[in-house]
């Protein structure tokens, strides 16, 4: 088996890249490992892996990191595999991936299977678990801004942000059919979950049903959203009816004016319109 293992050593708050290079050698006999360097080196490193014929890579970084990677797999044979390194894992938690041990994290690569999974793509960028408008993506602007990492410092930026937060119109295009006018604190497009830490804004939705989740939070009062919180990590709390979800296959976003989106809670940004689509069948991922 031929595997190359890329690692992000400034993912997370408490990286350990010397301790899982150490875990990888006694592992892994014939593994190859690389180290990134800046952003956007996982993408060049996975697409040299492509071209050498790697049978897997394996990612060990956030989800940014992964996001990378997986940009340059889409419609190949290379399979993604995962190692929770960043702060929420997202994508980690998704599929099934051990955290915090880094003995079981490899071993769960070595007896993960290929699964041919759906890939989102929003304006020609690829996101393996969840983009979105609205709230999450300023706040996903303002946490790329601040250095410290983890749960708690995302919740002090998400609750300083939502008190100043005004919601955007949108226009919507569903599946090239049905217009919906939409003021939503959040647009959320899922293929995956969960945003990260067990945070569920999709409950219902699936790597490997051809289909996003469309979930759209509507806008209400500030003591409302904060006694609905405990219900994205917890299905038996009610939410207070807060969401509504849709499937959709294809979506196009109007705004008008720049607006910022995030991919997989990587800033990005739009002018007018953000088309959304999601392709069945696209990635291969590692489960086990």
């Amino acid at each position: 088996m031929k595997r190359l293992f890329i690692i992000n050593p400034k993912s997370g708050k408490n990286n350990k890249a010397d301790e899982l290079e150490q875990t990888i050698k006694t592992q892994f006999d014939s593994a190859d490992i690389v180290f990134t360097k800046a952003p956007g080196h996982a993408k060049k490193l996975a697409a040299e892996a492509v071209k050498q014929n790697y049978e897997q890579v394996i990612v060990a970084g956030g989800d940014g990191t992964i996001n990378e990677a997986a940009s340059a797999l889409v419609g190949t044979k290379t399979a993604l595999g995962v190692i929770a390194f960043g702060s929420g894992n997202g994508l980690a938690r998704e599929i099934g991936c051990p955290l915090d041990n880094l003995q079981k994290a490899c071993n769960n690569i070595y007896m993960a299977k290929p699964v041919l999974c759906d890939i989102g793509k929003a304006n020609g960028e690829y996101f393996l678990n969840v983009a979105g408008i609205g709230l999450e993506a300023t706040i996903a602007h303002a946490f790329a801004r601040v250095k410290t990492r983890g749960i708690w410092p995302y919740f002090k930026i998400g609750f300083e942000q939502i008190l100043k937060f005004k919601a955007p119109l949108v226009e919507v295009w569903a599946d090239d059919k049905n217009l919906i006018f939409l003021n939503p604190i959040t647009l959320v497009f899922a293929n995956g979950r969960q945003y990260g830490s067990n945070f569920k804004i999709a409950p219902k939705a699936s790597l490997t049903d051809g289909k996003l989740d469309m979930v759209y939070v509507k806008q209400s009062p500030l003591w409302k959203l904060a006694l609905s919180l405990p219900s994205f990590f917890k299905p038996n709390i009610s939410s207070f009816k807060l969401t509504k979800t849709r499937q959709i296959k294809k979506v196009s976003v109007t705004c008008q004016g720049k607006f910022v989106y995030h991919l997989d809670g990587e800033p990005k940004e739009a002018t007018d319109k953000l088309e959304i689509e999601v392709l069945p069948k696209a990635i291969y991922l590692l489960i086990s």
